[in-house]
């Protein structure tokens, strides 16, 4: 039994599952002061007997676990979360194994563990929500190099059309600032749900995603670009970004995966569970690192596809 903590900005997804991703049960608290709410996710495992623990935070983090900063949410704008110590408040009530990574390299590693890109070794999952952020796979291992990808934050080159400044408050006119829910609220007026039967608005917001997909494929080389988070539940963007990525790419690249782009540049699949199914990943994970007898049993089980997935430092 794995304990998975989902903690995003609005709110913690709390769960328990199985190695094979199987969601036994889970809650939502509200993200509130680290006062309220870490009392509230420590009760909600307290009980549970579980043997490891996958945390996938918000951020900025620190993910690296020779840093003395490791598991802490680092320079958050949001409001008593500034360089707090996640890891460290969940590791004093549970002496547990954990893993720990950003919120959206815990959806990508969902995907390609358990989704239907699984196996496929070089992947980007995007999500795209009260934010904008990227995971990056590469080789099989998840990206993080001196802290983690921060593409959700590319600059971008502003549509014919749009005047509106952008609303990020450290780059304005970056994937985030033009392409987040918020972003589309502020543009427009009015929440992304009630525009979906104006075409100029999901021309623009694909105009900005693309940029991004192309700018991934032109950098990371990956196989496959995941596309998730609440504003992609508006199914029309996915036409009019593979149709705008591959007008921007110009036949630059050419290889069999740009040939199929209605396979290339897809939605999440795990009907928004993925980020809580990553966690449950990280945490076998961790649990198979300090017990790998049971690694070694597992594999005799299950084959090779619970290999575990290193992050890059």
């Amino acid at each position: 039994m794995f304990g998975a903590l989902e903690a995003g900005g609005t709110k913690m997804v709390c769960a328990i599952g199985e190695e094979n991703g199987k969601i036994l049960e889970q809650v939502s608290i509200p993200t509130r002061m680290p006062g309220e709410t870490m009392p509230e996710i420590i009760r909600y495992f307290k009980d549970k007997d579980i043997k490891a623990l996958g945390v996938a935070s918000f951020g900025p983090v620190d993910p690296d676990p020779a840093s003395p900063t490791y598991g802490y949410i680092t320079s958050t704008p949001k409001p008593g979360w500034h360089m707090y110590d996640l890891l460290g408040a969940l590791r004093k009530e549970f002496p547990i194994p954990m893993g720990f990574d950003t919120d959206v390299n815990g959806s990508l590693l969902g995907e390609v563990t358990f989704g239907a890109s699984k196996g496929i070794s070089d992947a980007v999952y995007i999500t795209i929500g009260t934010g904008v952020g990227m995971g990056i796979l590469s080789g099989g291992q998840l990206v993080h190099g001196m802290l983690h990808p921060e593409a959700g934050h590319y600059r971008m080159i502003r549509h014919p059309k749009d005047r509106f400044e952008g609303r990020c408050p450290y780059h304005k006119a970056c994937l985030e600032g033009m392409a987040s829910g918020p972003a589309i609220n502020d543009r427009w007026g009015v929440s992304a749900k009630e525009l979906g039967d104006r075409d100029e608005v999901w021309e623009m917001e694909g105009y900005y995603l693309a940029q991004a997909c192309m700018n991934l494929i032109l950098t990371v080389s990956p196989k496959r670009i995941i596309l998730g988070g609440g504003v992609m539940h508006q199914e029309k963007l996915f036409p009019i970004i593979r149709e705008k990525t591959a007008e921007m790419l110009n036949g630059y690249v050419k290889t069999k995966e740009l040939e199929d782009m209605e396979h290339y540049i897809v939605p999440a699949s795990l009907n928004d569970d993925q980020g809580i199914m990553g966690c449950i990943k990280l945490a076998a994970d961790a649990y198979h690192k300090e017990n790998p007898t049971g690694m070694s049993q597992n594999k005799t089980r299950n084959t090779e596809e619970h290999e575990p997935v290193r992050g890059v430092f």
